[in-house]
């Protein structure tokens, strides 16, 4: 995500954080590199014109050039500018005082809407406790009422359709009566889209938003379409007045254009962004914890709340006892697998740690490795599991047999828990690991 941006930003800053004097002639330079990189990261060049005058104007100040840290002071400016850019504070939802609450999705076809409805309803459930329904209003492309009750059957969220109606007004209506007869207290619409802005599309939005009244409009964008998007995003601003945004596909964006842009153009923000094709990979938007993100500062707050949602309480008590003892066994390694499974990939886990972004660049992560670390385990004693040293040559060998692997991929995993164990002493004592080198000596 945005990593091309990030790579160049962080590039830049490096040279300035450890100047102790700044001159305006170097800050210039500065910025005539940001500036080359938010172009060729797609942002709008209005607002990179913008951008980088706020940046200037507030870096050229004394308590920038003259603290002791001049370079450090530039970096907290851009971290400012960058979370003003893309809205500041969080964009909740607004939900009705008389249920249910009526989200109205659009967007183009092929921009992730119509899953990003499933995701938006488990969300909702899951992190705002709330008994979604969803509406099947597409009518124009011919899978997508039997895309919405797949995916609704998987998350176990009800979907109301109509097969035979050609009238999305009328289905809107019928499901939104339907969601007041069964207590629902959101639903969600989700509408047609075309491979283009045109007139047909938008009157049947218009349509369906006068039907049913929706109190969020959302529009979907595709991230990975850069500044294609935001133009999307200006031509539904002229004709239909949506709340926010649904940033899809932004774990693949390595630009970051649409993300940068859009609230800028259109004054409307991101409240939420898809960071997977999973269905629970629907995160609210944080500018300031993106833009940290952007800058290598990692993300702690969002580390935390995966890590919350991941693990029981006692499981993280416990696993918090054990961080700090510096121990760390097999059978903690099987608790962290299963949570890091839940928490998402491990490179984007470890990419919210901060120091550890720039260390992750060139250090190749091979997601399988950990499903065959975790057969070679499961062929452990349980004796072995606690008490790892006791596992020598005939042991290795029965180990590998077992899981369907080989000795030297026992010996790795072998090697690669010593580091482990080495790197949870150093967080216990508030120190940032050296993951290059550990991954370096795993692999000797």
């Amino acid at each position: 995500m945005f990593d091309s941006l990030s790579d160049k930003l962080q590039g830049i800053f490096s040279g300035l954080r450890n100047r102790g004097i700044l001159t305006e002639e170097d800050l210039d330079k500065a910025l005539r590199e940001i500036r080359l990189a938010l172009l060729e990261a797609d942002v709008n060049f209005k607002v990179v014109k913008d951008f980088l005058a706020r940046v200037k104007a507030r870096a050229l100040g004394a308590e920038v050039l003259k603290s002791l840290t001049p370079g450090q002071q530039v970096v907290k400016v851009v971290h400012e500018e960058l979370t003003e850019l893309m809205g500041q504070g969080s964009s909740k939802l607004a939900f009705s005082g008389r249920p249910p609450t009526v989200i109205l999705l659009a967007g183009l076809q092929g921009s992730g809407k119509t899953t990003a409805a499933a995701k938006l309803a488990l969300h909702l459930r899951k992190k705002e406790g709330k008994s979604p329904a969803l509406v099947a209003c597409d009518l124009q492309r011919p899978a997508a009422i039997d895309q919405l009750e797949q995916l609704g059957g998987q998350i176990q969220i009800p979907v109301y359709l109509d097969r035979g109606s050609q009238d999305p007004v009328a289905v809107a209506k019928a499901g939104l009566d339907q969601a007041r007869a069964q207590g629902r207290d959101v639903l969600i619409v989700d509408t047609a889209g075309r491979l283009h802005v045109d007139e047909e599309m938008m009157d049947q939005l218009v349509h369906v938003r006068n039907a049913v009244r929706p109190h969020n409009v959302l529009l979907v964008l595709d991230s990975m379409t850069g500044q294609d998007a935001v133009n999307v995003a200006e031509a539904f601003a002229e004709r239909v007045d949506f709340d926010g945004v649904i940033l899809t596909k932004l774990d693949g964006d390595a630009r970051g254009g649409a993300a940068l842009s859009v609230k800028a153009v259109t004054g409307k923000p991101i409240k939420f962004a898809s960071l997977g094709e999973k269905l629970d990979q629907l995160d609210v938007f944080h500018p300031d914890r993106m833009a940290s993100r952007i800058l290598g500062m990692g993300d702690v707050l969002t580390l935390i709340e995966r890590a919350e949602e991941a693990a029981e309480v006692d499981e993280a008590a416990e696993m918090e006892k054990r961080l700090r003892s510096g121990r760390f066994t097999f059978d903690d390694f099987l608790k962290s697998y299963d949570m890091m499974r839940k928490m998402g990939s491990m490179r984007s886990v470890l990419s919210l740690v901060p120091g550890l972004g720039k260390q992750m660049q060139g250090v190749p992560v091979d997601e399988k490795a950990l499903d065959w670390a975790r057969a070679i385990v499961l062929s452990m004693t349980p004796e072995e599991r606690n008490r790892p040293e006791l596992i020598n040559g005939s042991r290795r060998a029965r180990i590998a047999r077992g899981s369907g692997t080989s000795v030297q991929q026992v010996n790795q995993l072998l090697t690669g828990r010593k580091q482990m164990e080495k790197m949870m002493k150093q967080i216990g004592k508030g120190k940032t690991p050296n993951l290059q080198s550990i991954v370096a000596q795993m692999r000797r």
